[in-house]
């Protein structure tokens, strides 16, 4: 199978003899839009891979129960997005972050980024994108970059369209802000 088909895939998950080909599949079809969304939101690329390796790892250990209501890849969105919250809420518990919501601690680590290879305007997109909180972050990401459809975007994070909305909304305006100011 070159070509990924979804539905001969779930199929194949149902034979234990074509279990692990199946899986291997959906990690080798997934694992570039996974990694940048994820990237996205944590910045660094060893913590990306890592959260990228534990998002398979829950997927494989849990794929017994994927019911097929939504899509694969909104499970694995899904999945991917728990395991950036785990993460950034590890790495606040050990770096203190401010109680204001600010991503000081991110921001910093995007001016030592050696990967970066952005112009000063990415860079200073990439910090206005920092200052949001995580949720609206995934959000606006998922929306922007990823240029899924609120429906889409409702079934990764559990949130209604209307909130979704408007937090999509707010953080466009908190970015245009930050641009604003610091430009």
């Amino acid at each position: 199978m070159n070509n990924y088909n979804e539905k001969e895939i779930l199929a194949s998950l149902q034979d234990p003899s074509r279990y692990r080909n199946a899986f291997g599949q959906i990690v080798q079809h997934y694992t570039e839009q996974l990694y940048w969304q994820i990237r996205r939101m944590v910045l660094n690329h060893d913590d990306a891979n890592d959260i990228l390796q534990n998002t398979f790892l829950r997927a494989w250990d849990n794929i017994a129960y994927f019911r097929g209501e939504a899509k694969l890849s909104t499970w694995l969105y899904r999945i991917a997005f728990n395991e950036c919250l785990i993460f950034l809420n590890k790495q606040k518990a050990t770096t203190h972050a401010s109680i204001d919501g600010t991503e000081a601690p991110l921001i910093d680590r995007l001016e030592d980024n050696a990967d970066f290879d952005g112009d000063e305007i990415q860079r200073l997109f990439q910090k206005a994108l920092l200052t949001l909180p995580e949720k609206q972050r995934m959000v606006f990401n998922l929306k922007y970059f990823q240029e899924m459809k609120y429906n889409e975007i409702s079934e990764v994070l559990g949130t209604s369209i209307g909130a979704l909305k408007a937090s999509y909304h707010h953080a466009i305006k908190k970015i245009r802000e930050y641009l604003k100011d610091n430009s």
